[in-house]
């Protein structure tokens, strides 16, 4: 492996997976490179990734500092980046509050990326449209932040009784909201308020920014288009109210 001059190079691209570890890197003020990985030409099955990343996804980072380690999967990263801060600032120190952090990263990486990414295909993605997918992820995206409303009511942040790592993972998936047709605001007040913390942090908004400006708070030409399926996909499924912006 080439030699870097960061001591941890990220291997990314503009995705909500891809979002949480630069948040995460940027929120601890590590030093890192970054490489794009091309989505769309394959470039995450090229062997020299494989290496990285056996099953070719994206996000990893490679720990130069630690004889060139790989870290795969985004949850992994994220426990990776959080467990080596001595200050705690994404991963409570105490046992009860690290237990339940944790538990909302599992649930996330169980639940919420699996089942939001599921409902991003079937709505912008897939060559044909099917009611029935659509209405499966898109009825159990709604499940799941319900879940997270609840969790949230009477509490700034999900796990620990401080911003976690937990928070950032969930959160990039919540930013894609308007592609389900679900408004935050009418439906989940407190997962509302919740998001509007997140994003106005410094290190968030840098974050969202890597590798390339944030298709979703740039109103990229994509995500206009993939707005407009999803508008046409979910008419006679789910009730659509407007994008917020």
């Amino acid at each position: 492996m080439a030699a870097s001059a960061s001591p941890l190079t990220l291997y990314t691209a503009g995705t909500p997976n891809g979002w949480k570890a630069s948040i995460c890197l940027e929120e601890l003020g590590l030093q890192y490179s970054v490489h794009r990985i091309d989505l769309g030409k394959g470039e995450q099955k090229e062997d020299w990734y494989l290496k990285i990343n056996p099953n070719g996804r994206i996000p990893a980072i490679v720990d130069h500092e630690a004889g060139d380690l790989p870290v795969f999967e985004s949850g992994s990263v994220l426990m990776y980046l959080a467990e080596r801060d001595p200050q705690h600032r994404l991963l409570p120190a105490d046992p009860r509050g690290r237990a339940e952090a944790v538990s909302w990263l599992f649930w996330q990486m169980g639940g919420l990326g699996p089942m939001a990414g599921q409902a991003d295909w079937w709505l912008a993605m897939a060559s044909e449209r099917s009611e029935t997918a659509i209405d499966r992820y898109v009825s159990e995206v709604q499940r799941l932040l319900s879940v997270m409303e609840k969790a949230l009511e009477g509490r700034e942040w999900l796990a620990g009784g401080q911003y976690s790592v937990a928070d950032i993972a969930c959160f990039t998936w919540v930013l894609m909201h308007d592609l389900w047709g679900i408004s935050l605001a009418g439906s989940y007040p407190n997962l509302r308020a919740w998001t509007d913390r997140i994003k106005g942090r410094p290190a968030v908004q840098r974050g969202l920014n890597v590798p390339g400006p944030n298709m979703i708070l740039n109103h990229t030409d994509m995500w206009k288009g993939w707005l407009e399926k999803a508008k046409q996909r979910l008419s006679g499924i789910k009730p659509i109210p407007e994008p917020e912006e």
